[in-house]
C-alpha cells in the first residue's frame, strides 16, 4: 500500500493539469462546459499541490466559477444551458454511429443522470 501513496501526488498534480488544460479549452470553445473540469483540478491541486490549487482559484478568468462552486454548490444558468445542451448534442452524435443499441441506452442513462444533476445545482 506505501508504493500507491509514493504514486498518488505526482498523479493527482498531472491529473490537475491535464483538467486545468481541459477546462481553459472549455472555456474557448461553445460546446465544451468547462467549468467541471476546472473544479475537478482543482480537487486534484488540493490533494497535491496546495500552491496550485491556490493559484487556481485566485486566478482572474478560471477561478470564479471553482470558488462559487466551493462556496454555494451552484452553477450559473448559462453554465447549465451549456452542460445540458452539450449532452444533448454529444447523444445525437451518438445515436448517428453503430452503437449497439445498449451502449445507447447506458449513454442516454448516465446523460440524462447528469443533466438532472446539472439542472438541479442552484443558480449563482
Amino acid at each position: 500500500m506505501r508504493g500507491v501513496r509514493k504514486f498518488r501526488r505526482p498523479l493527482f498534480f498531472v491529473a490537475g493539469w491535464i483538467f486545468t488544460a481541459i477546462g481553459v479549452i472549455g472555456l474557448i470553445l461553445p460546446l465544451m462546459p468547462g467549468t467541471i473540469f476546472l473544479i475537478a483540478a482543482a480537487w486534484c491541486f488540493s490533494q497535491s499541490s496546495p500552491r496550485f490549487e491556490a493559484w487556481l482559484l485566485g486566478h482572474p478568468q478560471l477561478g470564479p466559477q471553482v470558488r462559487r462552486w466551493r462556496a454555494t454548490g451552484s452553477i450559473a444558468r448559462r453554465v447549465k444551458f451549456i452542460a445540458c445542451g452539450s449532452m444533448l448534442l454529444s447523444f445525437a452524435i451518438l445515436t448517428r454511429t453503430s452503437a449497439p443499441p445498449i451502449a445507447l441506452w447506458i449513454s442516454g442513462a448516465c446523460l440524462v443522470a447528469a443533466g438532472i444533476y446539472v439542472a438541479s445545482r442552484p443558480e449563482a
